[in-house]
């Protein structure tokens, strides 16, 4: 892994958000327009730590037009003794389109935006940034892309998935686009737009593949969820699935306030002594995946998505024993902070949960990617990205995105460890 009202969405979420940190269970996704299938409650990460301070505001600025754009001036090329110095050849501008005008997606856009910036001060060399805010509104966002497009070379954004949809669905991009999110639309992405979003269903079609190379017969019990992001899930896992030649039994349970309901439990319980599958693959968040497991057991090879990481809920708790062998994928940034593409760069302040690690990590390979388009235009490019190794390819003058993210395994009731199988 739709409401009519974002802004009450957000309120809801982030009360969630805020009961299960207290009661130590996993959190809730985050809006469904981010589409990104991130799991976690929403808190504002502050800018990254490598930032230099900034001279207090002037008392009482006046507030920003929704429509208004401004570029955060970065040092290119420091130099001994300050200053700074010449760039060979041309700069690339680079605008970084967010919703940083939005009620309900200012805080994610922020992180995204850290993350950025944080790419750009390790190797900003020769690319300006221009941060255009944008508000929720299809204009607006049209308008601002509009704007970016005709001031820079290259477009990072937008960020919601409803926003990229309309931006694809137009006749806006003549610039290359970086897009951050996955539209659902019925045409072809604009030749010039890449899109790097984060996908729960690509992780779910990566399992797949991971778990028909480890289980050799692979009848699989397929649990999920009524979320919108567990059906996504289910579905893009039993398509490929099917489409490798395995067969699949699928169970929804029903699930109240992060509690799969104990009929349901027990019902599966009862299923498995009759017909017992080769392996699970669950739909399901973390706490509702340990309940599963507290009731059926752990001998069951089991996969999941990286909504399955409990990040330190877990930890927290004194470990979770339940979950002790799951496999899932995750990002390098959440599961390997040892990696040396991962090390280089400063981790975002007050930023605890993993969904707002993961779209800082989006923002940092966001601009990697922007950079890459940057230095070889119209080229593809491999990236080992702390979102994963991206492979950029070139088809029919169209671009084609592939991410591959980290394999892990829980281990000791301790956390998910890294392994070096890959799917």
């Amino acid at each position: 892994m739709l409401v009519n009202n974002l802004k009450g969405l957000l309120m809801r979420v982030t009360a969630a958000a805020a009961v299960a940190m207290v009661a130590g269970c996993a959190s809730t996704p985050l809006p469904p327009d981010l589409g990104c299938g991130v799991p976690g409650g929403l808190c504002a990460p502050a800018e990254p730590n490598t930032s230099a301070p900034r001279p207090p505001p002037p008392p009482e600025p006046t507030p920003a037009p929704r429509s208004e754009t401004r570029t955060i001036p970065i040092e290119l090329y420091p130099r001994e003794g300050g200053g700074q110095a010449a760039v060979p050849g041309a700069q690339a501008r680079v605008a970084l389109l967010l919703p940083l005008q939005s009620n309900a997606l200012a805080k994610a856009a922020e992180a995204v935006r850290a993350g950025f910036m944080a790419g750009h001060e390790r190797d900003g060399a020769g690319i300006e940034v221009q941060v255009v805010a944008s508000g929720d509104s299809t204009e607006d966002t049209l308008q601002a892309y509009a704007r970016a497009a005709e001031q820079n070379d290259i477009v990072v954004g937008p960020l919601a998935r409803s926003a990229v949809a309309a931006v694809a669905s137009s006749n806006v991009v003549t610039k290359p686009t970086v897009a951050l999110n996955h539209p659902q639309i019925d045409r072809p992405l604009p030749a010039q737009m890449l899109v790097i979003g984060l996908s729960l269903e690509e992780e779910a079609r990566q399992v797949a593949e991971w778990a028909a190379q480890e289980q050799a017969s692979g009848r699989a019990l397929v649990l999920g969820g009524s979320a919108a992001w567990q059906q996504r899930v289910v579905g893009a896992f039993t398509s490929h699935w099917a489409r490798l030649g395995r067969n699949n039994a699928t169970v929804d349970l029903p699930v109240l306030d992060g509690y799969v309901d104990a009929n349901a439990l027990a019902d599966l319980r009862k299923r498995l002594e009759i017909d017992r599958p080769d392996l699970v693959f669950a739909a399901l968040d973390a706490n509702q995946l340990r309940q599963v497991r507290s009731a059926i057991g752990t001998s069951l090879p089991t996969y999941g998505v990286s909504a399955a990481n409990p990040g330190r809920t877990a930890s927290s708790a004194g470990g979770w024993p339940e979950l002790d062998g799951v496999r899932m994928l995750d990002l390098p940034w959440t599961i390997q902070p040892e990696h040396p593409q991962v090390m280089v760069y400063p981790r975002p302040v007050d930023a605890d949960t993993l969904d707002m690690q993961r779209l800082y990590a989006l923002g940092i390979d966001a601009f990697r990617v922007a950079r890459e388009v940057a230095q070889h235009p119209g080229s593809g490019f491999e990236l080992d990205g702390v979102t994963g190794r991206l492979s950029v390819r070139m088809n029919n003058g169209a671009y084609a995105v592939k991410r591959q993210e980290a394999a892990a395994v829980y281990r000791d009731g301790l956390g998910f460890e890294a392994v070096a199988t890959r799917p």
